[in-house]
């Protein structure tokens, strides 16, 4: 019993030693990015109702959220998401609010995913909410944030890829298809399954146009050219200002001069059910999933009793630090520090030297010295805990070594 007690449920693990000073710093670096663009700070609870993630505010299914009750009987989950949250909160302590507001947030969420999809249930996020803002602008600002955090992080090569939420309910609307054929039909364009595709809408009473778009929907992706072609492709009024808004956006982002590491995919789908607008990934080298996810939505914080519009979005630390690593890219770890060995008739030296280094901004760790244990285990201690230089006092005498 005891072995099993030191291991860690499936799906969530302990991050410690140099991984965890390299994931605190990444947090840091990210933070004042978003300071630097004029968000706030907030949190949320870690578990909240179970109807907060419900229904049409839902991220995840049902079963894929931990559920547990209160001592009143009520259903309450772990966050599986933190967008509804920050909504509730905003309607809360915001109503009256006209000004757009903006909002920054760290923590962890929770998902049971299936043991077979390999993917951690418990990861850390930070992002970003830009509420009260309906306008290219405000879904540009958050595309060049994502963006730039991306860069400030240290990546050299990604992507963002940007869809639109409502042109695939356009196109379901014109098609009248019912919602088992859409789910069907959305489940066959992220397979990019053509024939599957093709079988579905043959048994349809669908227009020509549209069954063209519908058959070239999952590769309708490429540079900001593909806005154009796919232009040409319809006539529906509806589907074209959704065009004309992802153009706008791209006039936005190219303004940040950030267009270099912009793409758009006509036939992005999401499983996030509030979003009602843009939708987009970032995506780089060395993770089997996107490191960035957000998009516009209009009407979550309505749910909750406050009209506003909102984007946003949600970055992964864990899936950024794993891509970091695999590429190469290490996360800066400048701060200068040192471990101070000292007999004990030298411990008063020994902690005037502490202050007076840590007065420098040094970090400085104190230790007793033990006579067991040989100097090259102690400079094996500072290599594994990032210890710059060993000082060694004994006897009233300095010995200062820097640590290979």
């Amino acid at each position: 019993m005891r072995d099993i007690l030191l291991h860690t449920p499936e799906g969530v693990r302990d991050i410690y030693g140099i991984e965890c000073a390299r994931k605190v710093k990444l947090q840091e670096i990210l933070s004042q990015v978003f300071g630097q663009y004029g968000y706030h700070t907030i949190q949320t609870p870690a578990f909240e109702f179970f109807d907060i993630f419900n229904g049409e505010r839902g991220t995840v299914k049902s079963r894929e959220m931990y559920k547990f009750f209160d001592r009143e009987g009520n259903t309450l989950v772990l966050r599986p998401d933190i967008t509804p949250s920050i909504a509730r909160a905003v309607a809360k302590y915001y109503k009256d609010d006209q000004v757009p507001l903006r909002f920054t947030y760290l923590g962890n969420v929770f998902i049971n995913n299936s043991s077979y999809q390999g993917l951690m249930k418990e990861t850390t996020q930070m992002g970003a909410e830009l509420i009260g803002a309906d306008s290219a602008q405000a879904d540009g600002e958050m595309i060049a944030l994502a963006i730039e955090l991306q860069m400030k992080a240290g990546l050299k090569k990604f992507v963002l890829d940007i869809g639109h939420a409502g042109f695939f309910r356009v196109l379901m609307e014109e098609a009248g298809l019912d919602k088992d054929s859409e789910d069907l039909l959305k489940s066959l364009i992220e397979n990019k399954n053509f024939f599957g595709i093709e079988s579905l809408i043959e048994e349809k009473n669908i227009s020509r146009e549209l069954r063209t778009v519908l058959m070239k929907l999952p590769d309708l992706s490429g540079s900001w050219e593909i806005l154009d072609n796919v232009r040409e492709l319809t006539s529906s009024k509806k589907a074209r200002s959704v065009l004309d808004r992802l153009s706008s956006v791209y006039e936005v982002v190219k303004a940040y001069g950030y267009e270099e590491y912009v793409t758009f995919d006509l036939g992005m789908l999401t499983t996030y059910d509030y979003y009602t607008g843009i939708i987009f990934r970032g995506y780089t080298y060395g993770t089997g999933d996107a490191i960035v996810k957000g998009g516009r939505y209009d009407h979550l914080v309505g749910q909750f009793g406050k009209d506003s519009p909102a984007v946003g979005f949600a970055l992964v630390v864990d899936q950024l630090l794993a891509a970091l690593g695999r590429q190469k890219i290490q996360v800066p770890l400048n701060d200068q520090s040192a471990l101070i060995l000292y007999a004990l008739p030298d411990f008063s030296q020994a902690v005037a030297m502490a202050k007076n280094l840590r007065g420098q901004n040094i970090q400085v760790t104190l230790m007793q010295k033990n006579d067991q244990l040989s100097e090259k285990e102690y400079m094996g201690y500072c290599r594994q805990n990032m210890i710059q230089s060993l000082i060694t006092l004994q006897g009233g005498e300095k010995n200062v070594k820097e640590v290979g």
